[in-house]
């Protein structure tokens, strides 16, 4: 359950910057082209012709940027997936070694006890 959180928080601040990168891209844009529209010294049919052009170049350079902010994000999941295999196989095996201890130090003891009733 605690590994969950973990991952929650690691990616909230991955999506909080996507969207943030997103906002201000769309904003950027939309104010670059109000302003390119109010002072262009072409005529409406240029103008809205840079208007296309211009927000087609934004929404490929959004689409980019989405993409790259998602596979940034898929790889520290991957990242993050993996440190936490590794510290559960980790602790598997340190748990194994504990119990195999814990188990020689019984049969040790066992093995006294049976030593000790044989000799009275």
């Amino acid at each position: 359950m605690r590994t969950d959180n973990r991952e929650m928080q690691y990616m909230e601040p991955a999506n909080h910057a996507a969207k943030s990168v997103l906002m201000g891209m769309l904003i950027g844009g939309a104010i670059g082209a109000a302003t390119m529209w109010l002072l262009a010294p072409q005529s409406g049919e240029e103008t809205r012709s840079q208007i296309r052009d211009k927000a087609l170049e934004l929404r490929d350079r959004t689409t980019d940027t989405v993409k790259d902010t998602v596979s940034q994000a898929k790889s520290r999941i991957q990242d993050i997936g993996g440190t936490v295999s590794e510290k559960a196989n980790d602790l598997k095996e340190r748990g194994k070694h504990i119990v195999t201890h814990q188990l020689d130090s019984v049969a040790e003891a066992a093995e006294s006890g049976k030593k000790k009733v044989k000799e009275y």
